[in-house]
């Protein structure tokens, strides 16, 4: 037991000095006040707390729940098919998982504004389209809610592939055929016997893509242009311009609630289904 403790106590260090610690300080940030020239100064009290109730951070919020919730719908729409193909591909998974793994080789900063590109006025798509005549002025792709789901789709779409090829993998093709002796179409088949066995997959991947997006902030500040503000967004416009550190800690630890909360729903569903 001692020597356990020893070969423990270095990762309880770390965990104690760069996760305990910081986050009683941003708790203890939470509860004070707003220093005239920013910072943070006493008395101490929960005006930061029942700010958050106001009608524009709460419009915020649900915008952040919304659109985090759709993109994960829209990631799950798209990875289950494309995981179910490598699933079954052979000789070619590792190729295709390799290509699914491709856009991690390259900056998520540089894989946004490669998007942008392609979505402003004179981007590729806007040219060619206004090229082949099909419209006479630029459609608004980017700066808009779309372009903020379209980026957080594209940007964590592996994070639902992975987790659902892992349990599509070992699926035994035998249950397929047997549905299918049974009088099954293959949608069926799909739908009664596929989609329940991968369920501990979606839960996994879900929770992988769902969290990231609720706090995400670089993909809403390109894309979104400003127009489609998200709680990480909100964080960071607190501890920078607005300099209001105890509403920006304030609203850090909410997000982080909903997250510890997403996380423990996802989490007993996925073990009841294991």
């Amino acid at each position: 037991m001692k020597l356990r403790t020893w070969f423990l106590a270095p990762g309880a260090l770390v965990m104690v000095g760069l996760f305990f610690l910081p986050l009683l300080i941003v708790l203890a940030y939470s509860f004070l006040s707003r220093g005239a020239y920013g910072g943070v100064l006493l008395p101490w009290t929960i005006d930061s707390y029942a700010r958050i109730f106001d009608s524009l951070y709460l419009a915020i919020l649900w915008r952040s729940v919304w659109i985090a919730a759709v993109s994960t719908a829209l990631c799950l729409l798209l990875a289950f098919p494309l995981a179910l193909y490598i699933s079954r591909a052979g000789a070619r998974k590792t190729l295709l998982l390799n290509l699914v793994m491709l856009p991690f080789w390259t900056s998520f900063l540089i894989r946004t504004y490669a998007w942008m590109f392609l979505l402003r006025d004179t981007g590729l798509i806007n040219t060619v389209l206004q090229g082949l005549h099909v419209i006479h002025e630029p459609l608004p792709l980017l700066f808009n809610t779309g372009a903020v789901i379209l980026g957080l789709v594209y940007g964590y779409l592996p994070f639902m592939v992975l987790p659902l090829y892992a349990t599509l993998e070992k699926l035994d093709p035998a249950l397929l055929d047997a549905a299918a002796d049974l009088g099954a179409s293959p949608v069926v088949a799909v739908w009664r016997v596929v989609v329940p066995i991968s369920k501990p997959g979606m839960m996994a991947g879900c929770l992988l893509v769902f969290i990231p997006c609720l706090g995400a902030y670089l993909t809403p500040d390109l894309m979104g242009g400003g127009k489609t503000v998200m709680i990480g967004n909100l964080v960071q416009n607190q501890f920078t311009t607005s300099r209001d550190w105890p509403f920006g800690a304030a609203i850090s630890l909410l997000l982080m609630g909903m997250v510890l909360l997403v996380m423990r729903v996802l989490g007993d569903k996925g073990e009841e289904l294991l």
